[in-house]
């Protein structure tokens, strides 16, 4: 069931999980004959990751617990990916939900990129600029996700000696092809340098109806958005996150109101919203939620089994988060819509699976960027830049939506910041930055997206009778073992 990484940067897109039978033993390529701008386009629907990242990094956060007498109904291997992925350790299956499949599906995507790249290079390019710019933006898309789970976070004083990724821009002709990992710091240089060149020849008129499964210019300033923020360039940070919100001057109205179409009346961990638990799935991910700005349908059983997991989302979560009174005053009106009967199966309906009696056939569809990351985002920018007023005024805006029972009474300041994170202090940035932590957390419950900001921001992470200390060389996923084949050195231990 192993897929190479030889393979995978030389035959281009390959789709499903592979048999038994060795990459090595053969060269297929199956990649098509491609002659026209149309046919360069439907080759980019595969060139974003095909498989999902939030089963084990959701699992790996302080955002999961052990839930002791969870009852595991998911199946025999996801559920080691759950657990070895919980205590940190190297996770040894290799299919869907796992790494190792995002770390393939990754370079899947990156090859499809780089053939639409070399199908839209001859002496008509002018014809395929809209599908130039969205391959170079997936390109560095995927680069950056591999480089930021596989790789030490990036910190200016050590990026250029830290080892990174495999930066592939090529479509390879040969079998056997020696790749070195470079630095974080080139990895970075060639995403940025992907990102610039590519976001100004994206055409949005391209994706008709799936604009939402594409990068759009929209799509591509939110990714820009999380790349700086990670790079630590806030001014760039505020100047793509404000490109995301364009001219809408009520950005409220882009944000998830879980105060309104999703609200309950029903006490926290008990809940039943009026769409019920299949329509909240349902609302979600759809493309018209205006909070969604990139989706991506994968291979996975996350949406169906997220529940039945050992760790994840448990009573002492559900206590922090939504049973008691946060920065605002108030509750979090997400913490409402958590379903289950008792803690070991409490969760909140975010990601409907389709072929959910086949898990061999099952696939979900996840946000890979939304609006309230990119107002998070912007939000932690202007705090940084010593911003305040615009920092809380972003703040205040995902409160309304957010908070049970709002009222302007919730609204945070500066003042009331510091009063409960940082009393008998003046550490203004730093109550700021934990009110939108905090936030964001959430807000993204079940999606992975605190373990960015863990890697990102160093944050120490306890689990039961373990920890994760700054700096801790767990906090870098393995690299699949048969990458030192193909020249490339294993993360330490």
């Amino acid at each position: 069931m192993r897929k190479h990484i030889i393979y995978m940067l030389v035959a281009g897109v390959v789709t499903g999980m592979a048999g038994c039978k060795k990459y090595l033993e053969t060269l297929p390529d199956n990649r098509t004959v491609v002659t026209t701008p149309d046919q360069v386009s439907q080759l980019l629907t595969t060139a974003y990751p095909g498989m999902n990242y939030l089963p084990f990094t959701e699992a790996m956060s302080d955002n999961s617990e052990d839930k002791e007498n969870a009852t595991l109904y998911a199946d025999q291997n996801t559920n080691a990916v759950n657990q070895q992925s919980y205590k940190w350790q190297d996770v040894q299956f290799q299919d869907f939900d796992s790494p190792e499949a995002y770390f393939h599906s990754c370079y899947n995507a990156i090859a499809a990129a780089n053939q639409a790249l070399e199908f839209s290079s001859g002496p008509d390019s002018n014809n395929y600029k809209g599908q130039r710019g969205e391959a170079l933006v997936a390109r560095a898309y995927a680069h950056f996700m591999l480089v930021t789970l596989f790789a030490k976070a990036y910190d200016p004083a050590t990026a250029a000696n830290d080892p990174g990724i495999p930066y592939v821009t090529a479509v390879e002709k040969h079998a056997f092809v020696n790749y070195n990992r470079g630095t974080v710091q080139s990895v970075y240089d060639n995403i940025e340098s992907d990102l610039n060149a590519g976001l100004p020849l994206i055409q949005d008129k391209l994706y008709g109806d799936a604009s939402k499964f594409h990068f759009t210019q929209q799509a591509a300033h939110a990714f820009a958005a999380r790349f700086y923020l990670f790079k630590r360039d806030y001014n760039q940070v505020i100047t793509h996150a404000t490109q995301v919100f364009g001219s809408n001057a009520n950005i409220v109205n882009l944000i998830r109101n879980w105060n309104g179409t999703v609200a309950t009346s029903n006490p926290v961990g008990y809940s039943a919203s009026a769409l019920g638990y299949y329509g909240l799935q349902a609302i979600y991910t759809k493309a018209s939620e205006n909070a969604n700005i990139l989706l991506r349908e994968v291979r996975s059983i996350w949406g169906n089994y997220v529940a039945y997991y050992r760790y994840g989302y448990g009573n002492k979560v559900n206590a922090l988060f939504y049973k008691n009174a946060n920065v605002t005053g108030g509750y979090t009106a997400i913490g409402y819509n958590t379903y289950g009967a008792t803690p070991q199966f409490y969760n909140v309906p975010k990601f409907y699976e389709s072929n959910k009696d086949d898990i061999t056939k099952s696939y979900d569809v996840i946000p890979l960027l939304s609006m309230e990351e990119v107002l998070f985002n912007r939000a932690e920018a202007y705090t940084r830049l010593g911003n305040y007023a615009s920092a809380v005024a972003d703040l205040n805006i995902w409160i309304s939506r957010n908070i049970r029972n709002y009222t302007t009474a919730n609204n945070i300041s500066t003042v009331k910041a510091v009063a409960f994170y940082a009393p008998g202090t003046t550490d203004t940035t730093g109550a700021l930055i934990n009110s939108t932590l905090f936030f964001k957390r959430v807000s993204y419950i079940h999606e992975g997206l605190r373990w960015f900001d863990i890697l990102r921001l160093q944050l120490p992470v306890k689990h039961d009778a373990d920890s994760l200390p700054p700096n801790d060389n767990r906090r870098m996923l393995q690299l699949p073992q048969e990458v030192t084949k193909a020249g490339l050195e294993l993360n330490p231990r």
